[in-house]
């Protein structure tokens, strides 16, 4: 039995690990080098299997215009693969957008709303807003909790502006920007 280097046996393992990697895996790090930076946003290898090579793309159209270059890229390919591959298809099966790629939208702010009336504020065991707090190691039932809470809104709707239509308290917002409460916007609708 002979005995070989620690360095030996690393490089053997690494050797082994590179071949046992499946050929996708290498395919995903070097995909922006094979099809650009703007192919790569548009696509992703997906599979390999049987020789064929997977690609989902974000649109059809994206899949068509690729198809008709699917030659020249084939040949990049085979370039960084151990194992060629013989053909390629794409299709919009399997695409998804990833939080990395694309940014979500922002949404709007519940300031921005117009029913928005002030800041609700949480404070560990105690529920805080404009004007009501309470404690909830107070509030032993549901309905001393609730009765606080009827409360508070009593009182804030008092400051409201009135409902034109219904009478009801309307926050400012809602009236600047329907002349009425949401409720009768809604109706109109």
């Amino acid at each position: 039995m002979s005995l070989k280097s620690v360095n030996d046996v690393l490089n053997i393992l690494k050797a082994k690990a590179v071949l046992q990697e499946p050929p996708i895996t290498g395919l995903l790090r070097c995909w922006h080098e094979i099809v650009g930076d703007v192919l790569a946003l548009q696509t992703r290898p997906v599979s390999i299997q049987r020789h064929l090579l997977r690609v989902a793309t974000s649109s059809a159209a994206w899949a068509q215009n690729l198809t008709f270059e699917r030659k020249h890229l084939l040949i990049k390919v085979n370039q960084k693969l151990a194992t060629p591959v013989a053909d390629i298809h794409f299709s919009t099966a399997s695409w998804y957008i990833s939080p990395i790629r694309k940014k979500q939208p922002e949404l709007a702010s519940p300031i921005q709303h117009p029913s928005y009336l002030g800041e609700s504020i949480k404070i560990s065991n105690r529920i805080a807003t404009d004007d009501f707090v309470v404690d909830r190691e107070k509030a032993t039932s549901t309905n001393k909790a609730f009765d606080a809470w009827a409360n508070a809104v009593k009182a804030r709707s008092h400051k409201l502006p009135l409902c034109p239509q219904c009478q009801c308290p309307t926050p400012p917002g809602e009236l600047q920007r329907w002349d009425v409460c949401a409720l009768c916007a809604a109706k109109k609708f």
